[in-house]
């Protein structure tokens, strides 16, 4: 709590990871649904495509994180919260005539937004305890991530029952899906673009 309460990078941090799985773990959860209802493939083919966010994220962490030790983690993480907003905007104008195109490059966007927050805040958090603190950063860390998506499910979950209630998804109930999973990214951008402000605002990790 000591460091919570004095250590201003490190409580922006875990903040800003928090805002950061709050408003993007669900994402996957509706798009699935979207793409196996509203676009009517199984799920195979579905989960191919949802695996271009994660297989770019993969792909550029770790350069995120090498870039990150030159340059003040805040910057590098702030644009990519600000990337994963740009990402879920674009979501939010999803209909059942959305190209497939337009689908992929958004998950592209995401993953490079998901690339250059994830790494580089991680780094903040680490970088700004003492060596003895370590393993508590990392374990509180880790508590803002499972939070974040406890948090991001919850949010979902509850626009759904909502928006749609206790019903069968079939095809009369598409149109209260597609706006249940619009109103739910919309909430997760609103979460985002607050959390550009608390990843901006922690601080240096590094003395001038």
């Amino acid at each position: 709590m000591d460091l919570l309460l004095h250590n201003k990078v490190f409580a922006l941090s875990n903040l800003a990871a928090l805002i950061h799985y709050s408003s993007t773990f669900a994402v996957t959860f509706l798009l699935s649904l979207y793409l196996q209802y509203i676009k009517a493939l199984n799920a195979q083919t579905a989960g191919m495509i949802l695996m271009a966010q994660p297989v770019v994220m993969a792909l550029f962490s770790p350069l995120a994180g090498k870039i990150s030790d030159r340059i003040e983690p805040r910057l590098i993480s702030s644009a990519g919260m600000a990337l994963t907003f740009c990402g879920l905007m674009l979501f939010t104008r999803l209909s059942a005539e959305t190209h497939f195109i337009y689908i992929i490059a958004t998950l592209f966007l995401l993953g490079f937004g998901f690339a250059a927050f994830s790494s580089p805040n991680m780094n903040a958090i680490m970088s700004s305890v003492e060596h003895r603190f370590l393993g508590v950063a990392s374990g509180l860390a880790g508590t803002m991530r499972v939070l974040g998506q406890l948090f991001s499910m919850g949010i979902a979950t509850l626009v759904l029952a909502l928006i749609m209630g206790r019903v069968s998804i079939t095809a009369a109930v598409y149109p209260e899906l597609i706006k249940s999973i619009k109103i739910a990214l919309m909430i997760f951008s609103g979460l985002t673009f607050a959390g550009i402000f608390a990843s901006l605002t922690r601080g240096n990790v590094r003395k001038p």
